[in-house]
């Protein structure tokens, strides 16, 4: 569901940018803001109105940055998503439905998994990147390398999200099950709303720091 050239794009990167944008001029300087401190992966939550406006002018102005959706819940948001220019699309569970239409409209896909049963239903799906989601809640790295062990030899490979953050990231990032991390605390809404872009540059400088000296699979 994920191709190589986009999965490989998102290995070398070793974050997501996982964004709640409430105004759609806001997506072009918040864009330029990550790039600027070596973060070019990011998702957009369809959470709010913006989102994909935000993702369109992104696609326009800032073709460098890799730009998908995420909260996608329904088929009619792949259609979305797909025509506003998403080059990938993650949701936080697993829905047949929405994998299909995704699979139908040539759509990059990573669905969100927490348990064995998932990642059996993600494979059924054809898809081997999955989110792990919500991450330290769910007992975090230990857990997902006790889950995946049966399923090693299929090649799975994992993106967690959720209690994620600067002071942890690296131990995720250190394990060849991961991918890359999901960064939440990148650009707090907050922040974007109010304009504080060189405090997001900031941030992304600190992660891309992190993530250069993290010993990597």
């Amino acid at each position: 569901m994920i191709p190589d050239t986009i999965s490989a794009r998102i290995k070398k990167s070793g974050i997501v940018a996982v964004l709640i944008i409430d105004r759609e001029e806001d997506g072009v300087p918040l864009a330029k803001a990550l790039l600027a401190g070596g973060i070019d992966v990011m998702e957009l939550t369809l959470r709010t109105d913006a989102a994909l406006g935000a993702l369109r002018r992104i696609r326009a102005e800032v073709p460098e940055m890799l730009a998908g959706v995420g909260t996608v819940l329904t088929p009619a948001q792949v259609d979305e998503v797909k025509l506003a220019g998403a080059e990938f699309a993650v949701s936080p569970g697993i829905n047949p439905r929405v994998i299909k239409a995704a699979a139908e409209a040539g759509l990059p896909f990573g669905p969100g998994i927490v348990t064995p049963s998932d990642i059996e239903q993600a494979l059924e799906c054809g898809c081997k990147i999955l989110k792990f989601f919500p991450a330290e809640s769910s007992g975090g790295l230990a857990y997902i390398k006790s889950m995946a062990a049966p399923y090693l030899h299929l090649n799975v490979s994992f993106i967690p999200l959720g209690g994620v953050n600067e002071k942890n990231m690296a131990t995720y990032l250190a394990d060849p099950l991961i991918d890359a991390v999901g960064g939440s605390w990148l650009a707090p809404r907050d922040a974007i709303r109010e304009g504080r872009w060189d405090e997001i540059t900031a941030l992304a400088k600190a992660a891309r720091e992190i993530i250069n000296r993290t010993p990597r699979a």
